[in-house]
């Protein structure tokens, strides 16, 4: 009896911990990253590509403030991601405000890999923080001192070496990719567009790993292929506003029916299993943008705009890797549009017809609650 007991605590306390690490700390990351390098990104390309059209006139002034506007928000992507980390650990005040010092640090020592360095960092600083917070007198020195102090020297020892694993593994993806683009086009799609719909940061992942190129390309058709094929089979029970909070919100607001019935999964998971080879093997859509954009799928729109501003100013990471600037053509904006919203909208429609026709999904099964 005392054995049985003992194994349900054990595994209540590692549900808690999995789910405290690994889905709340790992999807605050993700929003930090959005609110930072994401729409710095999205600002300074905005900025440079007004400024091309209006150079030389009054409005010249508008536009370069705009890409400094961006750069201001991408230099502080380890503050913010370490900050929501933070947050989601529900820090105690000076603990939170600590981790900004703690984000830099680790972000910065952990290069192309930083925010998987910072996701690891962070929560031990915040927990080691938490320890101290508000048990002594002199709370304003001890905690901040504490948390700075054990947050960057952790950063100092594994920040680096993290980050090189981490590059080298998203490496490893990359290379794999180029050489089989048709099964790793099916694979890396299918595997993000689920990650993407259940409550982990496919996001966070895609940065961590740095997936750019083909394989960034992949992971952005299987997250649409959820996103899309999700809003689209669901539209007869939740009409236009399950349309817009799947389409341009999540598809995680499906994982309660999920559980209650997982066939109603099939149809966009088959639809990202044909979008992400056609992806990297016919119209060769590479994620060249911010390696986040690829696990954002339609949120916002953040996954296609990724690929546009790949195409118009690659990130370091993806020159590094070969990308150049390009002027895309006709092939180019098809193959994003189909990719990205009308195959996923038919072939997510024509799989769930055929499972409804065989029973497996009924009426009210994607029947969102909120």
């Amino acid at each position: 009896m005392k054995e049985s007991v003992k194994k349900g605590g054990l595994k209540a306390t590692l549900l808690k911990y999995s789910k405290r690490y690994f889905i709340d700390a790992m999807g605050a990351m993700a929003n930090g990253l959005f609110a930072s390098l994401l729409m710095g990104t999205i600002i300074k390309t905005l900025g440079q590509q007004l400024g091309n059209l209006l150079a030389g006139t009054p409005w010249q002034v508008i536009t370069d403030a705009l890409v400094q506007i961006g750069d201001f928000a991408c230099a502080a992507d380890g503050c913010a991601m370490a900050m929501a980390i933070g947050y989601a650990l529900k820090a105690h005040p000076l603990v939170l405000f600590s981790l900004a010092a703690v984000g830099v640090a680790t972000d910065t020592l952990g290069g192309a890999g930083g925010p998987l360095a910072v996701l690891i960092v962070a929560i031990v600083a915040s927990e080691v923080g938490m320890l101290v917070s508000k048990k002594t007198k002199v709370d304003v020195i001890v905690t901040p001192f504490v948390t700075v102090v054990v947050g960057c020297a952790l950063a100092l020892l594994i920040a680096g070496p993290i980050g090189e694993g981490a590059k080298a593994l998203g490496g490893i993806i990359r290379w794999a990719t180029l050489q089989q683009p048709l099964v790793m086009g099916i694979v890396i799609s299918v595997v993000m567009g689920m990650i993407l719909t259940l409550p982990i940061s496919s996001a966070a992942i895609c940065a961590s790993l740095g997936l750019t190129g083909l394989a960034g390309g992949a992971a952005v058709a299987g997250c649409c292929a959820q996103m899309i094929g999700f809003a689209v089979i669901s539209f007869r029970e939740n009409r236009w506003g399950g349309l817009i909070a799947q389409g341009l919100g999540t598809s995680m607001l499906q994982v309660p029916n999920i559980f209650k019935n997982p066939r109603i999964w099939i149809a966009p998971t088959l639809a990202s299993a044909i979008t992400g080879p056609l992806a990297t093997t016919l119209f060769h859509l590479e994620m060249n943008g911010t390696a986040v954009s690829g696990g954002m799928g339609t949120c916002g729109m953040v996954g296609p705009i990724g690929v546009i501003s790949g195409w118009l100013s690659p990130t370091a990471e993806a020159i590094a890797e070969g990308a150049a600037a390009i002027t895309p053509g006709v092939m180019d904006w098809v193959g994003l549009l189909l990719i990205c919203i009308v195959l996923p909208a038919v072939l997510s429609f024509v799989f769930n017809e055929i499972l409804r026709k065989l029973g497996w999904v009924k009426d009210g099964d994607m029947k969102l609650s909120v």
